[in-house]
């Protein structure tokens, strides 16, 4: 286990779900350690080879820089980021694997990066190449982006390696940050944009203990909302105001608003602040942001960022984000695959300091769905936008060249910064499966692994989890090693799963499973008790809130925390998705396939199709004619993996 992780959960001291150090818990069976094992063997390194080589160009970025090679910059302003991200998910695979193959090659990286590096410690190759752009002179070019995963995977280095070299770069980075950014002036007050810096530098501080990385951290956060919003040099070519947060300070604001990316990262960088601080003004806006966003502008898949372009509530143009609560389009939704799974990060960081089972429902619902639809079941092409409707391939943005427009995931796009955010995600989420309570541990996400971690009195804890979760609902948990002290473990009742059974060495718990909440177990533990949770996986037709038009008599197909599509692969040919529709009172029956996409389960049942008599835009109508056909529906993760297709999660209702 790493020391150097246990103790950076110690300094937060405004946690109630403290994480475990990472590689205590490790997938050993079912559908995570497939999806790591796919990580390892093929996401990794074949993106490896697009950002190291030719295509991505991001490693020939920083040897240009760094003098050892000529040619110009390539790629987006952020590109730099979406390599550190690269350089995150290796090393939390080397975490797991112990291959020294893959952490020297990290370290190869990083020896270039070093020499990148400029002697103040700035680090920028997209300003270092281009003689004509001065150091923070616009926020359009990323460098507070690019500054945070700096810092974010250079502490996650240190913590899985215990080497400097990586964190020396991050800390000569980070001081020249805080001394051009801690003094209050007025050039750089509105110059946080895209703010992963913020939970970088509080990344930071928790590994080398400086209080001036929090403090500016802080000082990122203040002063948002702050300042007249009107053009200034350092925002010229990009919308202001609500779009990048500066319209309302935090501690004011009760609506998410602006590009989502930019949004739930801030948001998740000022949670960590909290879970240092304990301020509650911080505290309780993070509440009513959070629940803004997963009440009223969060679709069913747990995906957000309802629209390409558009405009806030305040009537600030915003691009790729949040729009009015409950305008939830299908077809058109943007839904960034970096956006769902920053809901999932800011979830995590309020499961962290809040303790409750809903966050992690959240988290969930998008690793299950919206998150893992932007990769292909290959693990070799991506999607950047997550539609809930696709008709004949047909969108309407375009942005980012390839990055947006097409109807099937490509093997690169322009705009880099998806993939390596879900790959290093899905390459550390065995790091949220589990938490220290203060006296115990929290079951938040299940698969099957084997957990050996410390508690915080520092006493040891064994776990073996068995299950073939998400497509079976019995789990079982035996303990393999305790102290001999009383406990907790506090298990997860998901939300969808009312009527759950829990059991101890075979006799029903006393205490009450409620969907939603967790189940609190405390007693004196021994060396082979067993828990059994039984979650029914019930299948369930979802709707929507009445004021969500694009949705009014229509309904999703849940199961367990999937939520699944139809797909023109399982209809008639030549049929439009548009003229599906769903009869209710049929029994709707699970299937799993060994044999599809990797395995998964599908649910059978019928549809009727609806002959549509013109290409009138409108039209007179009578009684229309109907024929039933049987299909098969399909996890919405693993759709468009069988060439072009139409697919929809919504389908309008025919009840009994």
């Amino acid at each position: 286990m790493n020391s150097l992780a246990t103790e950076k959960s110690r300094t937060s001291s405004f946690l109630k779900h403290a994480p475990i150090a990472f590689g205590d818990c490790r997938w050993t069976e079912g559908f995570w350690a497939e999806k790591l094992r796919n990580c390892e063997q093929t996401m990794l390194p074949y993106m490896g080879e697009l950002l190291c080589g030719d295509v991505g160009h991001a490693l020939n970025n920083f040897k240009i820089a760094a003098g050892l090679k000529v040619g110009e910059h390539k790629g987006m302003f952020w590109h730099d980021g979406d390599f550190y991200k690269w350089l995150e998910a290796a090393t939390y695979v080397y975490a797991q694997n112990g291959d020294e193959r893959l952490i020297d090659q990290v370290n190869e990286h990083i020896a270039i990066i070093a020499q990148a590096q400029e002697p103040d410690g700035y680090l920028q190759t997209q300003i270092q190449l281009r003689p004509n752009v001065d150091r923070y002179e616009n926020r359009k070019y990323h460098e507070m982006y690019n500054t945070g995963h700096l810092l974010i995977a250079a502490c996650v280095h240190h913590k899985v390696t215990g080497r400097n070299n990586f964190l020396d770069i991050a800390i000569r980075h980070a001081d020249l940050l805080y001394t051009i950014f801690h003094p209050e002036t007025k050039q750089f007050g509105r110059f946080g944009f895209n703010q992963t810096q913020i939970m970088g530098l509080v990344e930071l501080y928790r590994s080398t203990h400086d209080k001036k990385y929090l403090r500016l951290a802080e000082r990122f956060i203040n002063r948002r909302g702050t300042f007249e919003v009107v053009h200034h040099p350092v925002t010229e070519g990009y919308p202001i105001g609500d779009m990048v947060q500066e319209r309302t300070p935090i501690r004011e604001a009760d609506e998410a608003v602006g590009h989502a990316v930019l949004a739930l990262y801030y948001y998740a960088g000022a949670a960590d602040v909290f879970a240092e601080t304990g301020e509650q003004a911080l505290g309780d806006a993070l509440d009513r942001l959070w629940a803004n966003v997963t009440e009223k502008k969060m679709y069913v898949t747990g995906a957000v960022g309802q629209t390409h372009y558009g405009a806030s509530t305040n009537r600030d143009k915003i691009e790729e984000g949040f729009i009015d609560a409950y305008m939830m389009p299908n077809m058109t939704a943007y839904n960034e695959t970096c956006a769902n799974l920053c809901n999932a990060m800011f979830s995590y960081r309020m499961l962290g300091i809040r303790g409750e089972a809903k966050y992690a429902d959240v988290i969930e619902l998008v690793m299950y769905n919206s998150g893992l639809s932007g990769i292909s079941a290959s693990g070799k092409e991506y999607f950047y936008a997550n539609p809930l409707r696709m008709v004949d391939g047909a969108r309407s943005y375009n942005d980012h060249e390839s990055a947006t427009e097409t109807p099937e995931r490509e093997p690169y796009l322009e705009c880099f910064c998806c993939p390596p955010n879900l790959v290093r995600t899905i390459a550390k989420v065995s790091g949220w499966a589990y938490s220290q309570t203060e006296n115990g541990i929290a079951v938040n996400l299940y698969g099957g692994n084997q957990l050996d971690t410390k508690l915080a009195d520092g006493s040891r804890l064994a776990l073996d989890q068995e299950t073939a979760y998400p497509w079976e609902g019995r789990v079982k948990l035996t303990v393999t090693t305790c102290k001999a002290t009383p406990f907790e473990i506090k298990l997860r009742i998901p939300g969808w799963a009312a009527g759950t059974k829990v059991s101890l060495n075979g006799v029903e718990v006393k205490e009450e499973a409620i969907a939603g909440n967790y189940l609190i177990v405390n007693r004196l533990w021994n060396f082979g008790d067993v828990i059994l949770i039984d979650m029914p996986l019930d299948i369930k037709l979802i709707g929507g809130h009445p004021r969500i038009e694009e949705v009014r008599n229509q309904v999703a197909i849940q199961r367990g925390p999937m939520i699944y599509c139809l797909e023109s692969p399982d209809l008639p040919a030549e049929t439009s998705i548009l003229d599906v529709y769903l009869p209710a009172g049929q029994k709707l029956k699970p299937e799993h396939r060994p044999d599809l996409l990797g395995g998964l389960t599908t649910i059978s049942g019928t549809v009727k199709l609806r002959e549509h008599p013109t290409d009138k835009m409108y039209h007179t109508t009578g009684k229309p004619a109907w024929k039933t056909v049987s299909t098969s529906f399909l996890p919405y993760y693993a759709w468009s993996n069988r060439g072009k297709s139409e697919m929809t999660v919504w389908l309008p209702v025919l009840w009994d």
